[in-house]
């Protein structure tokens, strides 16, 4: 197969040598959106006028097997049942860290700005500290979401997919074992769970509640430049269980998902204490995030089924697509804020709130072409709304409930980094290039300042201790050396490619 003159294997041979996939936004979306755009035909050029510029497997514990029980999560976060397995707590790997460190720095000394070379190399550094030995119930090294995370340790959660594909690049095996570790761990209905909490000599998790399922990105990337059909196989079935978990567990009514923060704030959406949710009375109602999230789930799986020989498979898994987009841009988008909405506030202005949520069909490429260019235009590139010095807030500043804690205001540098890959889908390599060069010059600075990575930051440029995270626990700041919210090499990757 030939993409703009090169082949498949020709390109992922260039894509390693060099340490990033120059083609793989565009040749990802012209496979997956050209059925979902219209009027655009299936050539190649077509595309690029129209849009600018159950085998699973299951660790035992030997000694006690897996229990049930009813376990305190720690203060703070949410509380659910859990399950529980004993464990000894796992030294930091030396042997494969030490390659992997070397390998990442090699590429590091040619990246990015001058001035962001100490916070890259600190940033490879803090990949390793965070990379732990096999432990249950882990098959492989597993990468904690950082050293410094006031409740850790702990793994998985969308902090995992930023780490891995931080890493997948310049070290495969080491971002292939993080998603087999996690895919490992999904139970038998389809759930894949969030955090996975290492306290008290004991291993514990939620049964019963997920978390936004980025996932399927990271393994789209790493089947882009290795071609390794094995993990994609594995993806594959454990997308299709999870596909099923969401339908029985989080469906909407009429149409659309929803996280179980409708319900009860156990921030299973990712976003803790989220605005969105301050006034609303519990449903099932369609939220726009995990909306879009399953929409991108759907598009993967008719991919993924493709690549494996399972055309039928595939042509159910487009047609879903097709209804998700379509009640996405046609029940969702507000045409005065330029942004999605929850349904329950899409048609009231007085419970619309301006959150980044409201990007995330143009982050996974389900709005239309103009619909992403108002988002992109009227909001991302708005200094009103979302383009500070350190962009993106997770609130629009001149939304009355923007403040200067944790998902009601700052800026998260993972964030910045799904929507600056959603703009260039649209071919706004421009303002993808300028929300990463930001948001790098302003961690930059900050770590110069305080020798560390935050987890989240101040959108205005002040100091990460300005800011609060729970003031209604003991941490009530952004936590340090902190990996899971930084995929600074990836973020500084596609930043070096626009």
């Amino acid at each position: 197969m030939q993409v703009d003159g090169f082949s498949r294997r020709a390109c992922r041979r260039s894509c390693r040598r060099i340490g990033r996939c120059h083609d793989s936004n565009a040749r990802r979306f012209w496979i997956l959106a050209r059925p979902l755009l219209p009027g655009i035909g299936s050539d190649r050029r077509s595309l690029r006028a129209a849009v600018p510029n159950d085998g699973r497997t299951e660790y035992l514990n030997r000694s006690s097997g897996p229990v049930q029980s009813r376990k305190v999560a720690p203060a703070g976060e949410s509380e659910d049942v859990s399950r529980s397995r004993t464990f000894a707590r796992g030294r930091i790997v030396e042997r494969e860290g030490d390659t992997f460190m070397r390998s990442l720095k090699q590429q590091v000394y040619d990246m990015g700005k001058p001035e962001w070379k100490s916070m890259l190399e600190y940033t490879v550094e803090l990949h390793k500290k965070c990379t732990r030995e096999p432990e249950p119930p882990f098959h492989y090294p597993w990468e904690e979401i950082g050293t410094g995370y006031c409740y850790g340790p702990a793994f998985g959660h969308i902090d995992l997919t930023h780490a891995t594909l931080d890493t997948l690049r310049y070290q495969p095996d080491h971002a292939k074992h993080q998603i087999l570790n996690y895919l490992n761990l999904q139970t038998s209905d389809g759930l894949i769970p969030g955090c996975i909490w290492f306290r008290d000599g004991e291993v514990k998790w939620s049964t019963v509640k997920g978390h936004p399922p980025f996932w399927p990105v990271a393994v789209q990337d790493y089947y882009d430049l290795y071609e390794d059909i094995d993990l994609l196989k594995t993806a594959y079935h454990a997308l299709v269980r999870q596909i099923g978990w969401f339908e029985t567990k989080r469906k909407a009514e009429n149409e659309g998902y929803y996280y179980l923060d409708l319900w009860k704030k156990v921030w299973e959406s990712g976003v803790d204490d989220g605005i969105r949710y301050d006034h609303i009375t519990p449903g099932p109602y369609a939220c726009v995030d995990a909306t879009a999230h399953v929409y991108q789930m759907h598009v993967f799986a008719a991919q993924w089924a493709s690549f494996l020989d399972l055309p039928a498979e595939s042509a159910k898994w487009q047609i879903r697509a097709e209804q998700l987009a379509e009640f996405i841009r046609c029940a969702l988008f507000d045409e005065e804020t330029a942004l999605f909405h929850d349904i329950w506030s899409v048609n009231n202005p007085g419970s619309r709130r301006l959150t980044f949520e409201g990007m995330w069909p143009m982050m996974v490429g389900a709005a239309t072409v103009k619909q992403a260019n108002r988002v992109i235009d009227e909001n991302v590139l708005n200094p009103k709304r979302f383009f500070t010095k350190h962009p993106v807030p997770t609130i629009a500043l001149e939304d009355p409930a923007f403040e200067l804690r944790m998902w009601r205001g700052p800026s998260w540098n993972s964030i910045t980094y799904w929507v600056a890959r959603g703009c260039t889908l649209y071919g706004r390599n421009d303002a993808a290039k300028v929300i990463l060069e930001r948001a790098l010059d302003h961690t930059a600075e900050k770590f110069s300042e305080t020798g560390t990575l935050w987890e989240f930051y101040h959108p205005h440029g002040g100091h990460p201790t300005e800011l609060q995270r729970k003031p209604y626990t003991e941490f009530n700041q952004p936590c340090r050396e902190y990996m899971g919210h930084n995929p600074l090499i990836a973020m500084t990757d596609l930043w070096a490619s626009l």
